[in-house]
């Protein structure tokens, strides 16, 4: 009787082993890279040209450039999007050293060539790794008048199959002795949502200060849609137009001013992010006013960016913005040329 209940309970253990092993072996995927090296883990998503792998022996993520890897063997889904705006969801299976199979079930829906694939998000992906943030901090000073100078420039995405949500934080302050202290802070917060064929619908709020213009604060509402005209590993570039709404406040003679007004937009971003560790980030707004006769403003924008070890970097950045019809004895143009070393998470 004993026997018999020592055998049962065996058995039982050997199959609770057997289901642990086979769930352990079923949650693998498996990277081959060009230099024939394989990594087995966890793979989480690949977004601008790197993939984001977790294994077990490793305390830290591997990044590895998408490029580099020769085949792909995946038991996750994944949300994919493709060059053409297409989306699907399924995993990931090299059929060649160039082409994938996107499988649902057991059936393959799409046959495509690796480097169409431009973001792959694992389904069961976390909040974390939906996350991204950048905090760059600056700061200067000299004994003579007591001269400080602190400045912020930072970012912040969370990215979904479907939408997606960015934020932006950029703080100058100036202060010395017998000097009235100089300031400028824009900030934006915006949202998109994306449709077939690498269109997309976009609403954002945006505030700017600046003393140089005389703007206390400006507040811009956007609401427009989009289009990715180039989506790859390397570069995006994409145009978008719409409606906003300015609401201003300035700082006149001591006195406060308000200003609202309706006003179009245009506008273009370049994204370069797999140039090695460089990348760059550029955009041009235009807005013609439809309420003020004549004014139109643009805001400028460039970052050059160099990837540190460890997650730091080095950030060149420079901002302008313009209007044709500023404030009483504000100035037409205020830039700012901003060198930051920052953290990404």
């Amino acid at each position: 009787m004993i026997s018999k209940i020592l055998f049962k309970l065996k058995l039982c253990v050997a199959f609770v082993c057997f289901l642990s092993f086979h769930s352990i072996q079923a949650q693998n995927d498996s990277l081959v890279l060009t230099n024939n090296n394989v990594i087995v883990g966890e793979l989480k998503t690949m977004n601008r040209g790197v993939a984001t792998m977790e294994t077990d022996y490793s305390d830290d993520d591997f990044k590895i450039e998408w490029d580099k890897i020769k085949t792909i063997y995946t038991t996750s889904s994944f949300l994919i999007n493709l060059k053409s705006g297409g989306r699907y969801n399924g995993k990931v299976e090299s059929s060649g050293e160039k082409t994938v199979n996107i499988i649902r079930a057991t059936d393959t829906i799409r046959d495509v060539q690796k480097d169409n694939i431009v973001f792959l998000n694992a389904v069961k992906s976390s909040f974390w790794d939906k996350l991204s943030v950048s905090l760059g901090l600056g700061y200067n000073y000299t004994k003579a008048n007591n001269l400080s100078q602190f400045s912020i420039r930072s970012t912040l995405g969370y990215q979904e199959r479907r939408w997606a949500l960015n934020g932006s934080y950029n703080d100058i302050r100036s202060i010395q002795d017998s000097v009235a202290d100089i300031h400028r802070l824009d900030a934006a917060l915006g949202f998109k949502y994306y449709l077939k064929k690498n269109w997309f619908t976009l609403a954002e709020v945006s505030w700017l200060s600046n003393t140089e213009q005389n703007i206390d604060l400006r507040t811009l509402g956007k609401l427009g849609m989009g289009k990715f005209l180039v989506r790859t590993n390397q570069v995006y570039w994409g145009v978008q137009a719409g409606a906003s709404f300015n609401n201003e406040t300035f700082g006149v003679n001591g006195q406060k001013t308000y200003n609202n007004s309706g006003e179009g937009f245009v506008g273009t971003e370049l994204n370069l992010y797999d140039i090695g560790d460089l990348s760059l980030l550029t955009n041009l707004y235009i807005y013609p006013s439809f309420t003020e006769s004549g004014r139109w403003r643009a805001d400028y924008r460039f970052d050059f960016k160099y990837d540190l070890p460890l997650d730091f970097y080095i950030d060149l950045g420079f901002s302008l913005n313009y209007d044709n019809k500023p404030a009483e004895s504000g100035s037409e143009s205020d830039f700012v040329f901003q060198t930051i070393f920052g953290w990404d998470l």
